[in-house]
């Protein structure tokens, strides 16, 4: 584009000098010019087009302005840590507590904002990202599968607010995102007017907060918002998870769990997990949220060690790990893939329904992710089991659930059947058909205690 301009404008030129040297024809007849060497090699120098050095980049420019960007002066984009740090790059602490507002998940009610809402922010954010002087971007992938991955780009006002976010994505190829058919986009505006909530008409009138728009595939965080990793990570989760299964992958709040040379799918409430710390050596990442498809289970973010594969067997079983005080349930019993949705569905943790062990934002519909889960165990064929890890009342501690879980990897796992007769387990089954009755319609037959 840039190019035609100033050959439309080389050409203009000449037409014109052309024009004044007819007009002025009889008074150049008898003079001779002669134009220096150095001279014209000086104006040729001055309209080589394009150039591009650190923090310019044409098609970078034309691909933020694609979003609304407008780089003033530099965008610098995918640098290194060291190369961030000399721009100024700080890392922030970790806070929480901000507020996220969402629309566009069909598995929640009302929106907390509106489309209307969303649009406005979104343009005084980019305004705002369009004044400063330097814009960096960031690219990376949410699930380590090229296969089923969901690109993201970040496009930050901050070198520091960039920096924690940068650290939990998956690395991808240079370019991956600008060829991507759906890829997410992170807007961090860091230092923009504290009243920007309050102009948004937000009832708390927050300072700093986060908004998602699935339907947009876009994250605002406002503020200091970008220092909540929980924040950050549930939204992009949510953000993914239908691009993930577009793309053939299941999305599941799981942990994968490594016990020797095998690998296992682990669902379990956040607060067995944060009461098992034996167990914590044995999880790839302590963060809930995994791939599983025909190719093998992956994480959604990126773990502390760099050794991992980008993706990892098949699971060798799949864990859920419920709480029943009752004694309804046993220690380890081994489920038909029926049962395994069914108990999938229900996440049962004494007394309380966490459908599809989900405690932070829906990821999918339930209902539908069960479905799919259950058609995946039919046709793989791994073994899944309950674990009950309360035992009389008492939590069971790490070792013991790992004792538990290692179990399951035996030729013969030594389990045991929930007796259908007993009627701790009548009144346990009638709980689960009230709630999973009520909650979700059209349960599917194979659905079973």
């Amino acid at each position: 584009m840039a190019t035609l301009l100033l050959r439309a404008l080389a050409r203009s030129s000449l037409t014109r000098s052309r024009s004044r040297h007819l007009a002025y024809s009889p008074l150049l007849q008898s003079r001779t010019f002669a134009v220096p060497a150095t001279v014209a090699d000086e104006e040729v120098e001055t309209i080589i087009f394009p150039r591009e050095g650190p923090g310019i980049s044409y098609g970078l420019n034309w691909a933020l302005a694609g979003r609304g960007v407008i780089v003033k002066d530099k965008a610098y984009y995918n640098l290194k840590l060291p190369e961030l740090e000399k721009l100024g790059a700080r890392k922030k602490e970790t806070s929480a507590g901000f507020t996220l507002y969402l629309r566009g998940n069909a598995t929640e009610g009302n929106p907390d904002i509106s489309k209307a809402q969303f649009g406005k922010l979104l343009k005084q954010v980019t305004s705002h990202i369009s004044s400063v002087s330097s814009v960096f971007v960031q690219d990376g992938a949410i699930c380590s599968s090229p296969k089923c991955d969901a690109k993201v780009r970040i496009i930050s006002d901050s070198s520091s607010a960039l920096l924690s976010l940068a650290d939990i994505l998956w690395k991808t190829p240079t370019r991956a995102v600008s060829h991507d058919s759906c890829p997410l986009t992170v807007y961090i505006a860091s230092s923009i007017s504290s009243k920007t909530g309050e102009t948004l008409g937000l009832s708390s009138k927050p300072t700093s907060f986060a908004v998602a728009d699935i339907d947009r595939s876009s994250l605002i965080l406002c503020g200091t918002a970008f220092t909540d990793d929980k924040i950050a990570k549930n939204a992009l989760s949510a953000l993914a998870a239908p691009i993930i299964t577009a793309r053939g992958g299941l999305p599941l709040s799981a942990r994968i769990l490594v016990s020797g040379n095998s690998v296992l799918l682990l669902f379990a409430h956040e607060d067995t997990i944060k009461s098992s710390s034996e167990l914590h050596k044995s999880l790839l990442s302590l963060d809930s949220g995994t791939v599983l498809s025909s190719h093998g289970v992956t994480p959604f973010f990126r773990t502390k060690d760099p050794g991992v594969p980008n993706v990892l067997k098949k699971p060798a079983a799949i864990i859920f790990a419920s709480a029943d005080s009752t004694g309804a349930l046993p220690p380890i019993s081994k489920l038909s893939p029926g049962q395994a949705a069914y108990h999938f569905l229900a996440g049962y943790q004494d007394g309380k329904f966490v459908p599809a062990y989900v405690t932070g934002l829906p990821l999918l519909d339930p209902l539908s992710t069960a479905s799919a889960l259950h058609s995946l165990l039919k046709d793989s064929e791994i073994p899944s089991f309950l674990i009950n890890v309360n035992d009389g009342g008492k939590h069971i501690n790490g070792l013991e659930l790992l004792k538990l879980v290692e179990s399951s990897l035996l030729s013969d796992p030594q389990t045991n059947e929930i007796v259908s007769d007993d009627p701790k387990v009548g009144q346990l089954k009638g709980k689960y058909k009230g709630f999973l009755a009520g909650r979700f319609e059209g349960l599917p037959e194979e659905f079973s205690f």
